[in-house]
């Protein structure tokens, strides 16, 4: 039996809720394109779980239950006041605090079709309030509870930041939450399905997935990549820091990918966003940092740029906290962990690979006494 190192390339599942074929990303067979410049974020959740768009009724009953469902427990905020706040982690805070979300509702064993469905509805309600109120509690902030009346993007910046953002703020929120809403058998998705594949709970699910996330490797590039852009500091000095990482064969956050060969489709639409932004907010060298890393990568490794790289600065153009980049790709990525699930509840099988034993052979046990 011979291992693949990685699981790459090898098919583990059938969905019919993403697909990536030759360098193309959909959506139940929407173009993330089409995606990205027409639909909502509330659209791409009813998409993603229903796989078909919503019609005006249906997306409206959404947009109201998701409303209806976006206050979290006291004993949330209590939860985060009583962490070491200097210190913790904004993605462990959310893996502690989805987990105790479980502990509150009363149908998260009850495993019918229609309870999982509320359940997915409550956990993407909720996680985006989740975020925020960290965010406001580390800082000495009151949390700011929604507003029924505001998209799933533009709540998200109110409720962080504590005003009501400009259209332009709120069209690229919603572009990044549709952009990065699902992507087929990722590492974290993966976990999901592995995790419920038990029959063990949604919560339990999503958990999971956002301790994959949280890795470097997966969620955690874009935040590396502000952190990348922070350290260069201008567009001086650039080639010379570029270079070096280079020589030295350090790996260079937001770069390549597992699946993509051409290049990340999701990357052009927040480059495009991240050039509008950084101008309007003053930082135009944000922008022309990450183009000449890219054009750098790209002539000596050919390596295109992934979701993460121009996702930073566009965060970061929101005054979104650098840290809070993954767990704000863990509030859309709920959308796509969800719809995994419900799948593999709905047509369910324990998932249990196999492994190549590479260890000694055959060895027989020796007392104590005489080793």
């Amino acid at each position: 039996m011979a291992s693949t190192k990685g699981l790459e390339g090898i098919v583990a599942a059938e969905t019919k809720v993403s697909s990536i074929i030759d360098d193309k990303l959909t959506y139940v067979g929407y173009s993330i394109d089409d995606l990205a410049e027409n639909a909502s974020f509330e659209e791409v959740v009813f998409l993603l779980w229903n796989t078909r768009l919503p019609n005006a009724q249906e997306l409206a009953e959404l947009k109201q239950q998701l409303a209806d469902n976006m206050e979290i427990p006291t004993a949330i905020v209590d939860l985060f006041k009583s962490m070491p706040l200097d210190q913790v982690h904004p993605m462990a805070a959310l893996r502690t605090a989805i987990s105790m979300l479980g502990t509150f509702d009363k149908e998260a064993d009850v495993m019918e079709t229609e309870a999982n469905y509320r359940k997915a509805i409550r956990l993407q309600a909720k996680i985006g309030t989740v975020v925020t109120t960290f965010a406001r509690v580390r800082n000495g902030q009151e949390p700011i509870a929604p507003k029924k009346d505001l998209s799933y993007a533009a709540n998200f910046l109110y409720m962080l930041k504590g005003t009501e953002p400009e259209a332009i703020e709120i069209e690229a929120f919603n572009k990044a939450l549709v952009l990065h809403a699902d992507h087929e058998l990722n590492a974290s998705t993966f976990t999901a399905r592995v995790c419920v594949a038990t029959l063990s709970d949604i919560y339990s699910g999503i958990t999971a997935a956002i301790g994959a996330l949280k890795g470097p490797l997966h969620g955690g590039a874009n935040e590396q990549v502000m952190k990348m852009l922070s350290e260069i500091g201008s567009v001086d000095n650039v080639e010379s820091y570029i270079q070096d990482k280079l020589d030295n064969k350090v790996k260079i956050m937001g770069f390549g990918h597992r699946v993509y060969r051409s290049g990340d489709p999701r990357a052009p639409h927040l480059r495009k966003m991240s050039e509008k932004l950084t101008k309007l907010t003053g930082k135009p060298e944000l922008y022309d940092m990450s183009v000449k890393i890219h054009d750098m990568i790209w002539e000596q490794k050919h390596l295109p740029a992934n979701v993460d790289f121009f996702s930073a600065s566009v965060y970061d153009s929101l005054e979104i906290e650098h840290d809070l980049f993954t767990p704000v790709f863990a509030v859309s990525r709920t959308a796509g962990w969800s719809a995994h699930i419900l799948e593999q509840y709905a047509n369910n099988r324990l998932i249990r690979p196999r492994a190549e034993y590479v260890g000694p052979g055959l060895q027989k046990y020796v007392p104590v006494e005489e080793r």
